[in-house]
This record gives C-alpha cells, structure tokens and sequence, in this order.
C-alpha cells in the first residue's frame, strides 16, 4: 500500500473503510514482503521444511525398527514362560549342593491342579539330534541328522507351527503312545524325493520305524524353543517317553497364563510349587532355568515407547529452531517496513489489525514450508515401505500415523502464530510518531 493511496482516503469514513482497505490487500503485502529479500525467505521457510521433513523421517523409521522387532513375536504366546531343572546350590533337608533332578510326568498333572492361573501346560522331553553329529534318521538310502523332541498337541497353541502336508499329533496319538511322527520341510527334503509324498511313509529313528503324519514349517521363525522347526521330528510325547527308555522325565514345562493373568504369577507359583516337591530350598533360584517370554516382550514395548520419547524431543527441537528462524525474519521484516507501520497507526489503524498482519504473515510461512515438509516426509516414508515390504530386514513397513502428522503441522502452525508474537510486539511499541521519522 503507497502512501498516495492512503491520502486519497476519505478522512469521514477513517477507520471502516482503512480496516476493509487493509483486509484486501493484506495478503498481497504478505507475498510482497516475502519476496522483498527472496533468499532470505527461501533459507527460513527451508529452516521449517527440514524441522518437519527430519521428524517425519524419524517417526516413520522409529515404526519400521518397532514393526520388524515386534514382528519377532508375532504368532507366538507372549504370555508364556518354560521351566527346566538345573543343578542345587543350597544344601536343604538333608541332601547336598549340587544334586541334580528331573521333573516327571506328575509334575505335569500336579501343576495343572494346583495352579488354577495356568491356561496351557506343555511338558518337552528332547531325544537328542543333530547336535550330537549322528545321522539319527534313515529312510532307505536316505540319512540325516535331526532334532527329535516328544510333545503334547498344547505345544502347537505356545510356539505354533504351519502343518504344510497331512496333521500335527493329537490326543489320540498321546493316550495310544502310536509311533508317527510330524517332520520338518527340511526333514522331507532330504528323506524323500522332490514330488514325493512322505504322508504315509515310514522312517526309522534311532533305529525304530514311526509313520510320518504331518509334515511342518515354523509359523514365526524368529523364535524357536527345542531347535530349528524345519530340521525337527515332533513325536507324540509318551510315544518318545516309552520306546526309547527315558522313564518318568520331562526336560522342560512350556505355560501360557490365563489372559486376565499377568504370566510372572504363574511362573513364580510353577517355581515355588516345584520346588517345594523336590526338596529344593525356596531361595535356590539358580536350581531351576526358566525364561518369561512376556518380561522380553514388555521390555521390547517400553523400549520403543522411550525411542518414541526420544524421536519426539528431537523432532520439536528440530522444529523450534526453523520457527525461531521465521520470528528472527519478522523481527528484520517488522524493523524494514517501520515507517509503513507508523503510516497505519497514524491513520487509525488499531494495535491488533498490526498484530494480525504481522502474526498472519509468521503462520503463512511456517505453514506452506510445514505443509510441504510433511507431504515430501510422509512420501519417502511411503517409498521406504513399498521398498521393505515383505522383506526380512530389522526395519519393516515404516510408517507414520496420519493423526500424528495432522498433529504435527498443527503444533508447528501454533508455533507459527507465537513466532509471530515477538515481532508483533515490537511492532506496535513503536509510537507513530518514530516511525514517521524512521529511515
């Protein structure tokens, strides 16, 4: 607005029609004194796009490392826990440190009587395998070295499988201590042709012929107890227990808890119930092995709830530096256009149609430069997602929450608009007067 322009103003009509005269061109001096020093403009407003594009970048990554972490759990029950024997190191009731034991098959029914919290109980016995550098399995000409573990069908439901061909073994096959067997993909690969069904097919382990009835792959591979899924013979439980001698031991409890139940208390009760039935003493915690699959989960999750902290403070530091950028050009655009400023107030224009131009010109800038850091942040997001879909990798589908970005441009507007303030200020503090003789 010329100073011409202002003296051709009805004085009769001062302030309504200087308000509305304001009010359309407020926009055009807006862009005008924007790109009165355009680098200037152009390295602030990069200031905000950067402050956003760099948070976007952060929390869409930040949900990538979460996803492929977490992802490491999916399928299996996060509330569970496993129990094992070890060695004593208290002398308690007349036996020495040291002494080792087994848990039994009454263990098993003792557990599931007396702790009413359990929801799936599980007992493992481990025949030995491939570890031992033996070719324990043999299929005519055929041999390999593989993991034998005997289990009950519950075990499917804690650390699932995918039955690829045929069944996983059931109660029947429990309570009739039937010799058949479920073999990993591995396990048919190397014992059977390419098209060759092995549902049916008989092979020998250790020396004693099982039928195989189901052939399995792991559901979720990160996590595997009792080795590796596809390189791995499942026989019903007892079945393992009776042909090859073992008696009456069980390597290890597998136990989910019921879900209204937090699986730390079941774990500490299996503890303290076990040991109370083989004489261990109640504060020999290394005599017994056990792992809370629910504790790792838990502290995964609060992991990358700190990582979320982390990523956020760092992303509205980014972003306060570009609006403190945007209040520092306001300060110099304010300071440049004084005696504009004092040519309003001397024509009545009031303090805040001053603080609005000056507050509305702040929230343009951050606004369009945010907007534009936000689309550009949230496509190469998207790119990083079309690019690890699928994949394997510690980082999977990045993403970022759309309520998030709309929160975020909504923060950085609201800084906008205090950036804005400072300037603001300065700008009606100057009495018309100055301003008339500011050059």
């Amino acid at each position: 607005m010329t100073w011409q322009r202002l003296q051709d103003l009805p004085t009769s009509k001062n302030n309504k029609q200087i308000t509305k005269m304001f009010d359309v061109d407020k926009w055009n001096e807006i862009i005008t004194a924007l790109r009165k020093n355009k680098i200037r403009t152009a390295l602030t407003a990069f200031g905000v796009f950067w402050g956003i594009l760099m948070l976007m970048i952060m929390l869409g990554a930040g949900k990538g490392l979460e996803h492929g972490v977490l992802d490491g759990f999916k399928d299996f029950a996060t509330n569970s826990a496993f129990v094992w024997t070890r060695t004593t190191t208290i002398p308690f009731k007349g036996f020495k440190r040291g002494r080792s034991f087994m848990l039994n098959n009454a263990d098993m029914v003792a557990l599931q009587n007396q702790i009413p919290e359990i929801d799936l109980l599980a007992p493992r016995l481990q025949g030995g395998g491939d570890s031992q550098g033996d070719n324990n399995v043999v299929r005519g000409l055929k041999t390999g070295a593989f993991s034998i573990n005997g289990d009950y069908p519950q075990i499917n439901l804690i650390d699932p499988s995918v039955i690829v061909k045929g069944r996983f073994i059931d109660n029947f096959d429990i309570q009739e201590v039937r010799k058949v067997c479920v073999i990993g993909t591995r396990v048919a690969e190397v014992l059977f042709d390419k098209n060759e069904d092995p549902i049916g097919k008989s092979i020998r382990i250790k020396g004693v012929y099982f039928q195989v009835i189901g052939v399995a792959k792991p559901k979720n591979p990160n996590i595997s107890f009792g080795g590796d899924k596809e390189q791995t013979i499942t026989l019903p439980f007892t079945t393992l227990q009776k042909t090859y001698n073992y008696g009456d031991v069980v390597h290890y409890f597998s136990v989910t808890a019921r879900t209204d139940v937090p699986v730390s208390i079941v774990e500490n009760k299996c503890l303290k119930f076990l040991a109370n039935r083989h004489n261990v003493s109640p504060d020999d915690e290394p005599a017994f092995g056990h792992f809370n699959l629910q504790k790792q989960f838990e502290k995964m999750t609060g992991l990358f709830t700190g990582i979320k902290g982390l990523i956020w403070i760092v992303g509205i530091g980014t972003l306060l530096a570009g609006v403190i950028g945007v209040s520092n050009i306001m300060l110099v655009i304010v300071k440049e256009r004084t005696k504009e400023i004092g040519i309003q107030r001397a024509l009545g224009a009031s303090p805040v149609k001053i603080v609005s131009q000056i507050i509305t010109e702040s929230v343009f800038l951050t606004s369009v430069a945010g907007y534009f850091g936000l689309v550009v942040g949230v496509g190469l997001v998207e790119l990083a997602n079309m690019a690890t879909k699928g994949g394997d990798g510690s980082i999977k589908n990045p993403e970022v929450d759309f309520t998030i970005a709309i929160i975020s441009l909504t923060i950085l507007v609201v800084a906008g608009a205090f950036a804005g303030m400072i300037p603001a200020r300065k700008a009606i503090s100057i009495k018309p007067i100055d301003a008339l003789r500011y050059e």
